[in-house]
């Protein structure tokens, strides 16, 4: 039984010990599985990764504990809360709670949250979380003296500083490392890397640059629609050679061309970025949409996803209001974003026009809720959201499922631009990033693209063309960018910033 009665000192080392026990098992798992921890020098990085760790937490309870006992118990509380649900992703989607992650958990919605609710997430939160929880609300904390205090934090930080020196040697491994370490750390992975996204999200936010005027060069009906896909991996894609017949439609579609493609992040936020913007920059430029609706082209967003960058245009739909005139199961699905969406273009007055439709079909981890049951056409398949326990057939099987819908909803896409014959049109598919199917035990996606498989990057790239004399420009690899430079092109729309390299089309 534990003490309800420690002194500050022995309770704060307390906390620490059953926080490194508790929460820090991938750590120092990353760790022996990245050095030899055999050879001395490695055994001295894990006794001096295990002490640091063990000395940070303990400097930092006790510090909080001593300015307040409320203050320091409350936080405690919430640490231990919230290292219980970080190691739970942690430990089953092989995620690390890095700055981007911290954008994904930040930007996610009510609805996919929701999706990733299971039995053992509940007993991992009440075991290493609640019940720690209950432990330190009614925990007695004896009082130290100041001077105590002061002695007891020095040593404390004069043993940090004798690690570092100890491993000075070390520090060109430990800083290759370090997102990976720094981001299965807890409580700190979370805590600094909240505090950093919200420091760079206020500075890329403090005012978005516009890019210079546009003009439009002709009066020819021109439409392109941009469908943005989510956690495509191209991979998965009959298209592009997979033995598993996922285009049935695509495949037999004719004017309809491919590339091989990379996304320039392995998450939505940066993903839809970089598809709407005009080159690779961490600044918040005017994206595709803006510039266009501001220099006179007809723009429509619809969406059943989110992440995006902030779009200043009049037709913004998303999953609710596009119900409002939605009828059938399909409107369950990202089916919903073509409801009436052939008479919003013919109701247009603008010979140009610019829609994108940005889909939510493959994100997971419930890829088989994501399709109508008519395109399960592989089976078995994964149902649960604890991707680990399905088998990787019955895994990939739920996920080639998703690229099978989506083939669907594409064609819909194209058969609806065949239908306006008036117009000169394009469709582009290019998905925001890739994802892991269990590859080197990896799911979904979010690593840092430094770090990142191919699985999460290499994406599909897709162009269908209402005139078969148009051609394509033979690229062997195009990214995200080019999407904005294209766009211009096609609809004939002249701009300063314009770049020919980066324009797929002859």
């Amino acid at each position: 039984m534990l003490k309800s009665n420690l002194r500050l000192s022995h309770f704060a080392m307390l906390m620490s010990f059953i926080n490194f026990l508790f929460f820090h098992f991938s750590f120092f798992s990353f760790v022996v599985d990245n050095l030899d921890s055999k050879s001395f020098n490695g055994s001295i990085i894990i006794i001096s990764l295990i002490v640091s760790v063990l000395l940070v937490n303990f400097m930092v309870f006790y510090i909080l504990l001593f300015l307040s006992h409320f203050v320091g118990k409350l936080l405690l509380v919430l640490f231990f809360f919230i290292n219980a649900i970080a190691i739970y992703f942690v430990n089953t989607y092989s995620v690390i709670i890095d700055e981007s992650m911290i954008g994904n958990v930040l930007n996610t919605n009510l609805e996919e949250s929701g999706s990733f609710f299971s039995i053992k997430l509940v007993v991992y939160v009440i075991v290493l979380g609640v019940i720690p929880g209950v432990y330190i609300v009614k925990a007695k904390i004896i009082n130290e003296t100041f001077n105590k205090f002061l002695i007891t934090s020095s040593l404390s930080l004069l043993l940090v500083l004798i690690l570092v020196f100890v491993n000075a040697g070390n520090w060109l491994w430990i800083d290759k490392n370090s997102k990976k370490l720094g981001g299965l750390v807890m409580p700190w992975s979370y805590s600094v890397n909240v505090s950093l996204f919200y420091i760079h999200k206020h500075k890329k936010n403090e005012k978005e640059i516009l890019l210079p005027n546009a003009t439009i060069k002709d009066t020819k009906k021109a439409i392109v629609v941009l469908v943005i896909g989510e956690s495509a991996r191209s991979q998965n894609f009959s298209l592009y050679g997979y033995a598993k017949n996922t285009n049935p439609l695509l495949s037999k579609t004719p004017n309809l061309h491919h590339f091989n493609a990379t996304s320039l992040a392995t998450y939505t936020t940066a993903g839809v970025k970089s598809i709407l913007e005009h080159k690779r920059t961490d600044d918040l430029y005017e994206v595709l949409p803006n510039y266009l609706y501001r220099n006179n082209v007809e723009v429509i967003w619809r969406t059943t996803n989110w992440g995006e960058p902030p779009i200043h245009i009049k037709n913004y739909q998303n999953r609710e209001s596009l119900k409002l005139n939605c009828k059938g199961e399909g409107c369950n699905y990202d089916e919903i974003l073509l409801t009436g969406l052939k008479e919003q273009i013919v109701s247009s007055n603008k010979n140009k026009i610019l829609i994108v439709l940005h889909t939510s079909t493959s994100h997971g981890p419930t890829y088989s809720k994501k399709y109508p049951i008519e395109f399960e056409k592989f089976k078995p398949v994964c149902k649960s959201v604890e991707l680990g326990n399905c088998s990787q057939n019955e895994l990939i099987n739920a996920y080639d499922n998703t690229i099978v819908y989506t083939d669907y909803i594409l064609s819909k896409v194209i058969e609806d631009l065949k239908q306006l014959k008036e117009y000169n049109s394009t469709m582009i598919y290019v998905s925001d990033h890739g994802e892991s199917l269990g590859e080197k035990n990896l799911y979904m996606h979010g690593l840092p693209i430094s770090i990142a498989p191919k699985e999460q990057y290499e994406i599909p790239f897709i162009v269908w063309l209402s005139d078969s004399k148009k051609q394509l420009k033979p690229n062997k690899i195009v990214s995200q960018n080019y999407v904005f430079h294209s766009v211009l092109n096609f609809l004939n729309v002249q701009s300063p910033i314009y770049d020919e390299k980066m324009n797929i089309f002859r």
